[in-house]
């Protein structure tokens, strides 16, 4: 596109200067937005108009402000160059540009302010670019302009700098409208959960300081911003539900936050554009209780949340010492990561990063970490299991405000001796994947797993009324579902070895349904072998049971269906990573696979 304002003899008087402005557009692909290019150029055009307009008027008004009412006609002396002819209508579009650039730079912050005064609006300073944005093709530079002026003159709020607006283009490869979109959505994002204002807001809590395994550690070879996270050695669960996911995400974009401060930094301090962090990643000490499905579900969310946000802000994620069960973690996570980033991932396995082309090649030795062999003190916590003293009441999960997104909650249920507490869950596919996790908070119990072709009816709130009950007491809800008159084997069917679970015991585990139908989980008062027992009905040993708190048991649950697909491929690495399995069914080879995890 072309525009060219030309300064000409009026053709009915020739005392009069006529301005006149044409332009041309020569448009023969652009990937299916013809006409968005189109409708972008001729408001272009009509504001290079009311500009040219303007400054007309702003140099006629000083004329007549010194008394100057008439200007000889300017002619080129005989000895100067042909090129010279042209200088006129040169001049006249530089004061458009200029006075264009001054509107532009007074409408953005005061930090941006300075890394852009003097710089033309349609095309960027040179020294600009290399000192601030990097290598940039005139394409790009176009598409980094007209996205900074749709910002200016259509977004009501902070308008980001180049270096961030470059991020979004880069990672929709310079699609101008893709770009738009998800920078405009991001935008709305931080202006809704008032993210500008994060790193002066937020507040760590103690227990993230004492047990989150992350931290910032110098930079690497490039002069980017090196972030270190043990992840081995992290208590997923505990730091979930010790916090919640909230807290979690909000510590995530934190770091995040403080990364892109850090790459302004640096980028002052080498004397070059750096707009990314490396990532160093070590799993030493992974193992299955990593795979906690809620742990790795909030993870996924996190990771969601900051794609969508943070794009093009990683510039390479180091993981050191994968053990085997990283498989089965890379299996899950991997999908929701874009494909430009984990082209960044490398992957290393035992102590291959201390080889050719390992760590050396990306990090100094002088500042790698004493935990790897290196020379460095870290002061990235080591991390530890979170007391459960710390982990958040069934009350205060329902109680708490969530405003980025739905947590995972957990239910609570009593468990009375005679009066188990049970959950259904109707199962269509019949190779779908059942979850489950729960905490033990008081007494020992029982856990079984039963499958019934039979849909057990809805409990009644009367307890005294009908076969089924359900009760609600200050510890949490009694539910019972499996009608007296069923017979086992006949009814319904134990699915899972029954698991005896000590107070202060976590449980996770899954089973991989083999028909369609109905599957009960239970939880049942686990009484000592020889312990004198009645034969009371269940009901009213329910109601005696609530005056004696040593027949009562607690326990915080929470279950989940998924499709088998996203544990198909990874079962194998379940069986065979050997790290603390409490039970494992022997049943695969009739394409029924379920596993269980006691922690403590």
């Amino acid at each position: 596109i072309g525009i060219m304002p030309v300064g000409s003899a009026h053709p009915e008087n020739e005392d009069w200067t006529c301005f006149e402005q044409s332009a041309s557009l020569d448009i023969k692909s652009f990937f299916g937005f013809e006409s968005t290019v189109e409708k972008i150029a001729m408001k272009q055009y009509a504001s290079s108009i009311k500009k040219g307009k303007e400054i007309i008027e702003f140099y006629l008004n000083q004329l007549e402000e010194e008394g100057i009412s008439h200007v000889p006609r300017w002619t080129p002396s005989l000895d100067a160059p042909s090129s010279s002819v042209t200088t006129k209508p040169v001049c006249l579009a530089d004061a458009t540009q200029s006075e264009a650039t001054s509107n532009d730079v007074t409408n953005q912050p005061d930090d941006q302010m300075e890394n852009q005064t003097g710089t033309p609006d349609d095309k960027l300073d040179a020294d600009y670019i290399k000192r601030y944005l990097g290598d940039l093709t005139p394409l790009q530079e176009s598409c980094l302009i007209r996205l900074r002026q749709w910002l200016q003159e259509s977004h009501k709020g902070k308008i980001p700098k180049d270096e961030h607006i470059l991020r979004f283009l880069r990672a929709r490869d310079f699609n101008m409208e893709k770009a738009r979109e998800i920078l405009c959505q991001s935008l709305t994002w931080r202006k809704q959960h008032q993210v500008d204002y994060l790193l002066e807001t937020w507040t760590s809590p103690q227990v993230l300081s004492d047990y989150y395994t992350g931290g910032w550690h110098h930079h690497d070879k490039e002069g980017r911003p090196l972030y270190i996270l043990r992840l081995g050695q992290m208590d997923t669960k505990g730091l979930v539900r010790a916090l919640g996911e909230e807290s979690l995400l909000r510590h995530v974009l934190s770091i995040n936050e403080e990364g892109l401060r850090r790459c302004e930094e640096n980028t002052k301090v080498f004397g070059r554009p750096i707009s990314c962090w490396t990532c160093l990643v070590d799993l030493e000490g992974l193992n299955m209780r990593h795979l906690w499905r809620p742990g790795v579900k909030a993870l996924l969310r996190i990771i969601e949340v900051v794609e969508a946000n943070y794009p093009e802000t990683l510039g390479r994620l180091l993981i050191l010492r994968a053990p085997r069960v990283f498989p089965v973690l890379w299996t899950l996570v991997s999908p929701f990561i874009d494909e430009n980033t984990r082209k960044k991932f490398l992957i290393y396995a035992g102590n291959d990063y201390q080889g050719p082309g390992g760590l050396l090649d990306y990090i100094d030795k002088e500042i790698i970490p004493d935990f790897l062999g290196g020379e460095c003190m870290c002061e990235v916590p080591e991390g530890g299991l979170v007391p459960k003293s710390l982990y958040r009441t069934a009350e205060e999960l329902e109680n708490e405000d969530i405003s980025l997104w739905t947590e995972t909650i957990y239910q609570s249920a009593s468990v009375f001796k005679g009066a188990p507490h049970e959950v259904v869950l109707e199962i269509i596919d019949a190779a779908s994947v059942i979850t489950w996790d729960f905490d033990v908070c008081k007494g020992d119990v029982v856990f079984h797993l039963y499958h019934s072709k039979r849909a057990p009816q809805p409990p009644r709130k009367d307890p005294l009324v009908g076969q089924h009950s359900s009760i609600t007491t200050p510890g949490g809800n009694n539910v019972q579902l499996i009608d007296k008159s069923w017979t086992l084997g006949l009814d319904y069917s134990m699915v899972e070895s029954p698991l005896t679970c000590k107070e202060g015991e976590s449980v996770q585990g899954s089973h991989v349904t083999r028909w369609p139908g109905f599957y009960i989980l239970q939880w049942r008062f686990h009484t000592m072998p020889g312990s004198a027992s009645t034969n009371l009905p269940r009901v009213d040993d329910v109601l005696a049971s609530l005056q004696v708190s040593s027949h009562k048991c607690k326990v915080m649950y929470y279950t989940e269906v998924i499709g088998s697909e996203d544990f198909r491929g990874s079962m194998t690495s379940l069986e065979s990573s050997h790290s603390g399995f409490s039970q494992l069914s022997h049943a695969t080879s009739n394409h029924s696979q379920s596993s269980s995890m006691i922690s403590r």
